[in-house]
């Protein structure tokens, strides 16, 4: 398949799509995509289902008659009948749509979006789909390619859990997460400006709705950014304005209280379990199920400490609920009586502080996973983590923003690299190079274990020198974090 023109970037999830839809596995075949709304997932399934010629229908939260009716009036469409076309029975219905693929030349992609829909008042579909997917059943020889599209993460997961009926079925499962914050720049039309693209990406993160319900533009320099934000994610009139209530609002929790109050917590900067339960006034036990939910949903990423076994620390994923948590929500009798940019200026620390600095330790390690060369971290690393370092020296912990950590099989793990990410309005000095030059020390690491320095305001002259003395030292600016390896 040719990607169309104006699906902006997801060429992996294409490609994911293109081997799925074109496979010349005989039979049916079962694929699932999913991920959090507004992450664009429509948008692709119907591009691909027009660049191939197949079959779309999007449930809707109403009654099973009702949607069985809409499955059937897509479904006349599609094969050009004239005739009404009544379904009886989901079965019936998922067998017509699988027969769709009979006699076809190529396989036939047939896509049901929002299938968490149909489950709410249909619970028996996954079995429906197993019997009719089952190597003796009617689709074995139907080249039909029948994808299962749904925002809500946890029942999408589910479908192919444990003893779940569509368990071992499907060939396909693609998860269409936000754009990094390289995408993100480019999407935004801001990747000419680092600091201002990694500040909205800090705000807003990487989901493409979020584009079009800003007004269809970001910030364009760095003098509009304070006003951008007033005038549109801290305007009442803005789409933006709820958008971080609304994504909780739209799981299904029990006591939305208690997931605030951890959200908030979270936000805050308390990311350990202790310090969350601490927060809110509850014992740990209590935020066991909130968490656990939290991160089901994908609104909370557990980061587990890199060097210490059974330590996570918890994470806010998305921004926009970071920003509500902490701007708009107790701010919101000032903010809707229009006192956006008066809002914006007193709570400048707090945004530095628990949205900017974390914001970039964030981007910092995701960089070293995803875009630096093994020359700058010291190898290939599998994953990439902060920590805390005891230090009878200073009898205190030190924390590490940044640890690199390579698995290599029958080999123990090994510390490539460690940093610190400063997001400051001067430029960072040597005395951070030499507290990581103790960190090595007390860590008892190698002398070639890399020391990587992120700054978002440069580095001194001195520390710049330094660096370029010594083949242990990489200096990372925002120009690299986003163009460099």
């Amino acid at each position: 398949m040719i990607k169309p023109d104006d699906v902006f970037d997801r060429e992996q999830e294409w490609r994911a799509l293109d081997a799925f839809v074109s496979s010349s596995r005989p039979g049916a075949s079962l694929g699932l995509v999913y991920g959090r709304r507004r992450q664009g997932k429509t948008y692709l399934l119907q591009a691909m289902t027009e660049a191939v010629g197949g079959f779309y229908v999007a449930a809707l939260n109403q009654s099973r008659e009702q949607n069985l009716q809409r499955l059937a009036e897509a479904y006349r469409e599609f094969v050009g009948g004239r005739a009404p076309v009544a379904f009886g029975s989901w079965e019936q219905a998922f067998e017509a749509l699988l027969a769709l693929g009979h006699d076809a030349e190529r396989p036939v992609p047939v896509v049901v979006d929002e299938f968490p829909y149909l489950l709410g008042t249909a619970p028996e579909l996954p079995s429906v789909v197993q019997a009719l997917l089952s190597p003796r059943g009617p689709a074995a020889s139907w080249p039909t390619r029948l994808i299962l599209c749904g925002s809500a993460l946890s029942t999408m997961r589910g479908l192919l859990a444990g003893s779940a009926p569509l368990r071992g079925r499907a060939v396909l499962e693609l998860v269409l997460r936000s754009f990094d914050v390289r995408d993100s720049a480019r999407y935004w039309g801001v990747d000419h400006d680092p600091d201002v693209a990694l500040r909205l990406h800090a705000l807003v993160g990487g989901t493409p709705a979020y584009l079009d319900m800003s007004g269809g533009s970001g910030p364009a320099a760095a003098a509009e950014f304070d006003d951008w934000v007033a005038s549109t994610l801290l305007n009442p009139a803005s789409a933006m304005f709820r958008e971080g209530d609304v994504l909780l609002s739209e799981e299904e929790v029990t006591d939305p209280a208690i997931y605030y109050s951890v959200l908030t917590a979270i936000s805050q900067g308390r990311c350990r379990r202790s310090d969350i339960a601490a927060a809110i006034g509850r014992p740990q036990t209590a935020v066991a199920h909130p968490l656990e939910m939290l991160i089901r949903t994908g609104l909370v990423e557990r980061h587990d400490d890199a060097l210490r076994d059974r330590r996570a620390t918890f994470h806010v994923a998305e921004p926009i609920l970071r920003l509500h948590q902490l701007v708009v929500a107790p701010n919101e009798s000032r903010l809707i009586r229009h006192r956006g940019a008066q809002v914006w200026s007193t709570v400048a620390d707090t945004v530095s502080s628990n949205i900017y600095g974390p914001h970039f330790e964030s981007v910092a390690r995701s960089w070293c996973l995803d875009h630096a060369s093994p020359r700058t971290v010291g190898g290939i690393p599998s994953r990439v983590s902060s920590s805390e370092v005891s230090c009878r020296e200073h009898r205190s912990t030190h924390e590490v923003d940044v640890v690199t950590v390579e698995t290599v099989a029958g080999r123990p793990d090994r510390v490539t690299a460690i940093g610190e990410a400063k997001w400051r309005t001067r430029p960072v000095a040597g005395d951070q190079l030499r507290r990581l030059d103790h960190l090595r020390d007390v860590l008892e690491l190698p002398e070639g274990t890399r020391l990587l320095l992120f700054s978002r305001s440069g580095f001194t002259p001195d520390l710049t020198g330094e660096a370029r003395r010594r083949d242990d030292v990489e200096l990372v600016d925002l120009h690299r974090l986003y163009e460099g390896d």
